[in-house]
């Protein structure tokens, strides 16, 4: 069977968009690996401490904050993996992009959720100014669940309207490993 030619060029700039989006899945690993060495030193960095009798309590804290950031460079790379590259999703279908920004989203605000608690026990322990700024990242997570909320609850009824594609969404969900 021959193809046309646009059809030839359409199929080859869909691999070339694949090969990207596994080419920065790829860097999103390496940094979420990169973070979880960083914490993993800093916290041997605190171990030794404890032994000479040093202070380790901000160490850990900032080790936490290196771990959030880690999870959450690690969630957008298999994200990328699951819905660019192994589904080739094209995000169109109102079920897609509520679970492609669903994902990205619950990561993101736990990783700031998290990232605000330890600006919050630094900043007790050492200068109460971060306080404020803690204060408006839990004002800025607030918004962002807020904004979250909405948007599922209005493409939610977009759903409603193409219920083929919320199947189709659940039988590629089958055909991912599950682990």
């Amino acid at each position: 069977m021959k193809h046309s030619p646009a059809r030839v060029a359409l199929h080859g700039l869909f691999l070339l968009f694949a090969a990207a989006y596994a080419a920065v899945a790829l860097l999103c690993a390496a940094s979420g690996t990169w973070l979880l060495l960083r914490a993993g030193m800093n916290i041997l960095h605190a171990a030794r401490s404890v032994a000479d009798g040093g202070a380790t309590t901000l160490i850990v804290i900032e080790s936490i904050g290196l771990l959030a950031i880690s999870l959450v460079a690690f969630e957008i790379a298999q994200t990328i993996v699951e819905e660019q590259v192994i589904r080739r999703a094209h995000v169109s279908a109102p079920t897609r992009v509520r679970r492609y920004l669903s994902r990205f989203f619950v990561v993101i605000v736990v990783a700031t959720g998290i990232e605000m608690l330890v600006i919050i026990v630094k900043s007790l322990q050492t200068d109460l100014s971060g306080v404020r700024y803690a204060a408006a990242m839990g004002l800025a997570i607030a918004a962002l669940l807020a904004a979250w909320g909405a948007f599922v609850r209005l493409n939610r009824s977009a759903e409603d309207l193409e219920p083929e594609a919320m199947d189709e969404a659940k039988r590629e969900d089958e055909k991912l490993p599950s682990g």
